[in-house]
């Protein structure tokens, strides 16, 4: 017989067996749905831009769902008994695993061995699909649309000032309504726990309870969902546990502490809003909290009771809801006992909500302030909120907070001298409206900014320093950067001149000593990292921007906007103490360096680029920055960190002195002594 089969036959058996498939088999892979809206977007075909980013949208929902599924299943076809031995244990993982992976295939078909980028995955998780979609939909004339995907947006962007003022400029238009700023991808439990809030403030019990305890299923469910994402395998930075060549039992041991670490971050999930860096506090135990007032409002003591035993759950000893619990005891006439959801729940993850609850001296005291007994002993309440309805924490205890827009004024200096002759002042920080910032002009040349500028487009790489995206902060830019190390060995190379490469080198020395002198630092400033940098605009992606070319950020803590905060905690470079921009041109159109207030959208001060100009500042929440968009030609730059704190010394730095050391040595001594410079490159 012969086996040779041709690809037409082999085609014809491919396409019937997708035929047979489930109907969800021709779902498309939601990465090049998106790919294909995002070209369609650029080719200012605007109705196709609709067709695939919503069906990138309900492609990625579809995808989520049936991992929920499958491995909710999977779950409770294998579950990990009482009884099950040490040798059952990894049976039952590995069938567990294969029931996932069949049932996935089943449904998903092809795109179930689909894998995703980790950078696709983080647009849809920022919600960027929804900013195409409100400037495709506002080009179609379709303006209610545009403003549902602009509002979905800004909830999870909301230091994006375009699209803040874009939010505007639709509630303006006719034909758009209030209620058509809704928040597309707005989680149940969340939306219905703001819902119940609202109610609640007017007075309306009734119908605040029902949506209590909605929001309370959606919650429960909402958790079972997350931990059953996590079923899979994880990814640890610097951790790949799939290239270990350890036995079964420590491949098992090591995958379930990475499950483990994924659900504990499920709490923390929940109880974050969209956009915003700490989860809202105590959240869960708040929805019975709110339910046993309301409760006691319609006279329904009993689940009150239930409710106020179930807070208890939570929080053992908290004295003004012990009271709330006697007092309805006594007039019920008996006891009661929690609620049976909340019980198993902290049966099985207590722990996990401990690490959030921990700390939180406010937990409670609320609960006491304007309320009082009146002469009948009945409790009652006087514009009462329950404990922690706007209170916001860290997943560490509060001890171990630093808040670092709270920085005393005492604590700044300034106005020390600019060392070098030619340098001058052109604005302090009281005339750039803040703290800690100054301005520079003739730090460097023309003939300095024109060779860097040369050494720049010989180089730089694209994404160099940012995982070799071509920009980390706007697909509507190119950006190219070079670190001084690399430089050097371009130069030791000859593909670059050594003279510009020590004027690279150089010239950041010069800078350090400027901003360590003007800012009167009684310690050593240190290189953190220093970037020789280009951004270019992308021809013909110019038209329709409303994004910044850099988002307005802090260097050494996470801007929290809406709670006016900036948190001094990873993943944020917390070591950074100072920072400076040394301009190389400025022919160019756009990219202007704004300072702004803590909510990231009200300028304090705007500063041009142009050669030899330098901003510097300290790197604090006292001053979030960013750029615009850089909309025509090339800006270029030197950026450089700096830390008061030696261990946290740039590497290459480092390395690049030993280069610098071992060039000059070999020049006093000449040839004959035998040091090689690439030895440290």
């Amino acid at each position: 017989m012969d086996r040779n089969f041709s690809p037409a036959a082999i085609f014809s058996v491919v396409l019937l067996s997708v035929a047979l498939s489930p109907s969800t088999a021709f779902l498309e892979p939601y990465d090049l749905l998106y790919d294909n809206a995002v070209q369609a977007f650029y080719n200012n075909d605007y109705p196709n831009v609709v067709r695939y980013m919503e069906g990138a949208l309900s492609s990625y929902r579809e995808v989520r769902q049936t991992k929920v599924r499958c491995r909710l299943r999977c779950q409770d076809q294998h579950p990990f008994d009482a009884t099950f031995s040490e040798l059952r244990f990894p049976d039952v993982v590995l069938r567990r695993a294969a029931c996932m992976n069949t049932c996935i295939e089943e449904i998903l078909g092809s795109q179930s061995l689909h894998k995703v980028s980790e950078d696709v995955v983080q647009d849809f998780h920022r919600r960027i699909p929804y900013n195409y979609l409100q400037l495709a939909y506002k080009k179609l004339k379709q303006p209610h649309k545009a403003a549902a995907a602009a509002h979905t947006y800004f909830q999870a962007n909301p230091e994006h000032v375009e699209m803040s003022q874009n939010l505007e400029q639709y509630k303006d238009l006719q034909g758009v309504e209030e209620d058509h700023f809704v928040d597309r991808e707005a989680r149940p439990h969340q939306r219905s726990f703001a819902g119940a809030v609202s109610l609640y403030d007017k007075g309306e019990h009734e119908a605040a309870i029902v949506l209590f305890e909605g929001a309370l299923r959606e919650y429960y469910q909402a958790d079972s969902e997350c931990r059953a994402l996590c079923q899979w395998p994880q990814k640890f930075e610097g951790h790949d546990y799939l290239l270990y060549r350890y036995s079964l039992y420590e491949l098992v041991s090591d995958h379930f502490t990475q499950v483990l670490h994924c659900e504990h971050e499920c709490i923390r999930d929940l109880a974050t809003r969209p956009g915003r860096l700490s989860p809202m506090e105590n959240f869960l135990p708040l929805h019975y909290d709110y339910l046993q007032f309301a409760y006691f409002h319609v006279d329904r003591l009993e689940e009150a009771l239930q409710c106020s035993l179930t807070y208890l759950l939570f929080h053992e000893e908290e004295e003004s809801m012990m009271d709330n619990v006697e007092y309805y005891r006594e007039e019920l006439g008996h006891d009661g006992k929690p609620r049976e959801d909340a019980a198993w729940y902290l049966r099985r993850h207590k722990q996990e909500l401990e690490l959030l609850l921990i700390g939180s001296n406010t937990m409670g005291v609320e609960f006491t302030e304007g309320n009082y007994w009146s002469s009948t002993g009945r409790r009652e309440d006087s514009n009462r909120i329950p404990s922690g309805t706007d209170g916001w924490m860290e997943y560490v205890p509060i001890s171990e907070k630093k808040n670092i827009s709270a920085l005393s004024p005492q604590q700044f200096k300034e106005g020390g001298p600019l060392l070098f002759d030619k340098v001058q002042l052109v604005q302090d920080s009281a005339a750039l409206n803040g703290t800690q910032r100054v301005l520079l002009d003739d730090v460097i040349s023309e003939e300095e900014c024109s060779d860097l500028r040369d050494l720049a487009h010989a180089v730089t790489k694209a994404g160099d320093g940012y995982r070799g995206k071509m920009s980390p902060h706007t697909p509507n830019e190119k950006f190219e950067g070079a670190t001084v190390l690399k430089t050097l060995q371009y130069s030791y190379e000859g593909r670059v001149p050594m003279r510009s490469a020590r004027m690279f080198y150089d010239i950041s020395e010069r800078a350090r000593q400027i901003i360590e002198s003007y800012f009167l630092l009684n310690s050593t400033l240190h290189f953190s990292y220093t970037h020789l940098v280009c951004r270019t605009a992308i021809t013909g992606q110019q038209d329709h921007r409303n994004d910044l070319s850099h988002p307005i950020h802090a260097d050494n803590c996470l801007l929290d906007p809406e709670a006016n905060e900036c948190w001094k905690e990873p993943p944020a470079y917390t070591y950074r103490d100072y920072s400076a921009l040394l301009y190389l041109n400025g022919d160019f159109e756009g990219g202007e360096f704004i300072f702004t207030e803590m909510d990231a959208k009200t300028v304090t001060a705007s500063v041009k680029p142009k050669c030899g100009r330098m901003v510097g500042f300290s790197s604090g929440g006292e001053n979030p920055h960013g750029v615009k968009a850089v909309t025509s030609g090339q800006r270029c730059a030197v950026a450089l960190w700096f830390t008061l704190d030696p261990l946290f010394r740039e590497l290459e730095r480092l390395q690049a002195d030993e280069v610098i050391q071992a060039l000059d040595t070999q020049s006093v001594w000449g040839p004959g002594l035998n040091i090689n410079p690439k030895d440290e490159l």
